[in-house]
């Protein structure tokens, strides 16, 4: 399985394609379960990077972890939440927001 990924260009934010938006946080990105799927999220990607909205578009290893997007390389999941030696700082500090808000 795998999501997709990229900064921001406006701001540098880490973000993840999440169905029709770029996401700040990877618990809504949208999953590719198949090749096909990989392959119309590379398509997606590629045209947000033309038009200038990201960079840095890539696909990226996850897996399932009671129902949470799990990273598997270390460094997307820093990515995802922030440093590992301080909890204080990244997304990881920032305040759960409800999503029916």
């Amino acid at each position: 399985m795998k999501i997709l990924t990229a900064n921001r260009l406006i701001d540098g934010e880490a973000v993840w394609y999440a169905g029709d938006h770029w996401a700040e946080m990877i618990d809504t990105a949208t999953v590719a379960a198949d090749k096909a799927d990989e392959e119309r999220l590379e398509v997606i990607g590629k045209a947000a990077h033309d038009r200038n909205l990201v960079v840095d578009v890539a696909m990226v290893d996850i897996e399932l972890v009671g129902g949470a997007i799990v990273p598997i390389r270390l460094r997307e999941r820093i990515r995802a939440s922030g440093p590992t030696n301080r909890n204080d700082l990244g997304k990881q500090a920032r305040p759960k927001i409800s999503q029916a808000a």
